[in-house]
């Protein structure tokens, strides 16, 4: 595995500004765009090659990988009256909170259109 793999790299369509934009979230913000998303791909990956012998010839640590493996469960607080109204609306379309939530946060989320599976 490169070290560049341990990072995620997006490269998403900007509709305002015509173009591919790229970018390594939790490390570099956009930082390449064009025309080709897989030319600004690779443009991608040759600036995070080359940030990342910035780091190592500077003996810096690098940023924490964001490529990993998630477990799927996260804890939220979210204050006891909006955990009285989620659990309410889960009883009443007869899922279980856990289902309810995922199901309220996969609508909000393909409905921003940000959610791909």
């Amino acid at each position: 595995m490169r070290e560049r793999d341990k990072y995620i790299k997006l490269v998403e369509w900007f509709e305002e500004d015509q173009c591919y934009i790229g970018s390594i979230p939790g490390w570099l913000g956009q930082c390449c765009h064009g025309q080709n998303e897989e030319e600004v791909y690779h443009e991608l990956c040759q600036i995070i090659d080359e940030w990342i012998k910035i780091y190592q010839t500077d003996g810096m640590n690098l940023p924490n990988p964001t490529n990993k493996k998630f477990s799927g469960m996260f804890q939220l607080r979210l204050g006891s009256e909006l955990h009285k109204i989620l659990s309410l609306k889960a009883m009443q379309s007869g899922d279980s909170l856990n289902s309810f939530c995922i199901k309220a946060i996969k609508q909000s989320i393909t409905s921003d259109q940000a959610y791909k599976s």
